[in-house]
């Protein structure tokens, strides 16, 4: 049989994979992905903890 199903709308993984997550598991996600980035420079890991803790203080309140 044929179905017809008007516009197909093309959606991209990675969009798809961060609008299921909330905006406090994106913003876990974008600090993995800052610590590997940062990872071979000169800023130690307790430099990105510190910014890390700083942006969500600043996003979330005192709880993390």
């Amino acid at each position: 049989f044929c179905m017809s199903f008007g516009t197909v709308k093309k959606i991209d993984p990675e969009d798809y994979i961060l609008s299921v997550l909330s905006p406090e598991d994106r913003l876990d996600a974008a600090f993995k992905v800052a610590g590997e980035a940062f990872k071979k420079t000169k800023l130690t890991m307790k430099d990105i903890d510190n910014a890390v803790k700083a942006v969500r203080k600043k996003a979330y309140g005192k709880n993390k």
